[in-house]
């Protein structure tokens, strides 16, 4: 197990591009850590430079306090599943796991003895003998785990490892990574752009942007304290309300209501007011319009209410409790859940 030191690091193409940019991280020893962000935010890059497959213009990457930064992906001490898997489609699932050990001159009994060990802690025992093309997703997908672990590696990397799966196979897959995680104690990044897979598996997350660290954090904390609007948008699987607003004598002004808030402002100074759909109830009192949309999401639904200024809101209800298109409704946030964010976007303080 090891530890990835990130230390300024700059990954940029021939043409100019800077993939990442001046980038600090820290991953701590037996971490499970997202790389989270949308396409083109540098994730990957950054997971390739530690990978060493994508060389750093600048800055160093330490793995267990050792310099990593000129060493070949071989010397590294990691080991990396592509979102594609990589599997040889001529060897047979055996000879896929056994690879790593065959490059490295390992004799064929100890090569078949790691296989078989590996194989059946991931349940691919009887499937030892069938290539890949005999295998489903799920099936290529453990095996492609199955090599990266034999190879012996201090890090686990992994490049989107679940977009190739179907939705229920994804649900299934994602458990049985996090339970093999915790087992291995083994220190893994895994890349997505999907945010419901990063806030399930990870300990803790970096959202990307233009190859910048947007937040990092916990799953918790990236939820329910976005730092900035940029990550309040792309976090959560109902898009979080961001309402224009202004101070107005201890409280702020939002599409005609006012609400209190505990932050000292400057009256007129203009805000976006950041509250998540399940953090809004029906009430008496707060923002108030009449429904235009219900949506139903299952067990809840989301409904989405017009005010009269033509500002938008989203509150999601429990299923069977959906009021009527056209109805009036008023809603507040609970406790808490009420963010302030700046004109710069950043995040000022909550109630």
């Amino acid at each position: 197990m090891a530890g990835i030191e990130i230390t300024g690091v700059s990954t940029v193409y021939p043409n100019g591009v800077r993939a990442v940019d001046d980038l600090d991280l820290t991953i701590a020893d037996g971490e499970l850590f997202a790389l989270l962000g949308p396409s083109g935010c540098g994730k990957t890059t950054l997971l390739r430079t530690i990978a060493g497959l994508e060389p750093a213009a600048a800055g160093s990457v330490a793995i267990d306090a050792r310099d990593v930064t000129r060493l070949e992906p071989g010397a590294r001490g990691v080991a990396m599943v592509f979102q594609d898997y990589a599997l040889f489609p001529h060897m047979t699932v055996a000879e896929n796991i056994a690879y790593p050990l065959r490059v490295r001159h390992v004799a064929k009994s100890r090569q078949r003895e790691v296989a078989a060990q590996t194989a059946g802690s991931l349940s691919l025992g009887e499937l030892l003998d069938r290539r890949p093309g005999q295998l489903s997703g799920g099936q290529q997908q453990r095996a492609a785990l199955a090599r990266a672990i034999a190879a012996g590696a201090e890090v686990l990397l992994l490049d989107e490892p679940l977009s190739n799966l179907d939705a229920r196979l994804r649900l299934e897959a994602r458990t049985f990574l996090k339970r093999l995680q915790h087992e291995l104690a083994l220190t893994t990044v895994f890349v997505t752009h999907d945010q419901a897979e990063a806030l399930a598996l990870a300990d803790r997350i970096a959202v990307m942007d233009s190859g910048r660290i947007r937040q990092l954090g916990t799953p918790r904390e990236v939820f329910q304290r976005p730092a900035d609007t940029f990550v309040a948008n792309f976090i959560g699987s109902t898009p979080m309300n961001l309402l224009p607003g202004k101070a107005s004598d201890g409280a702020v002004s939002v599409a005609g209501a006012r609400l209190p808030v505990e932050v000292d402002l400057v009256d007129g100074t203009p805000l976006v007011v950041g509250v998540r759909p399940e953090y809004l109830k029906v009430s008496g009192a707060g923002l108030s319009g009449r429904v235009s949309i219900v949506e139903n999401l299952g067990v809840t639904s989301l409904v989405t209410i017009e005010c009269a200024d033509g500002t938008l809101v989203g509150l999601t209800v429990p299923e069977q409790e959906e009021p009527a298109v056209g109805e009036a409704l008023s809603v507040s946030a609970a406790p808490g859940r009420l963010l302030l964010y700046g004109e710069d976007g950043r995040l000022l303080g909550s109630r």
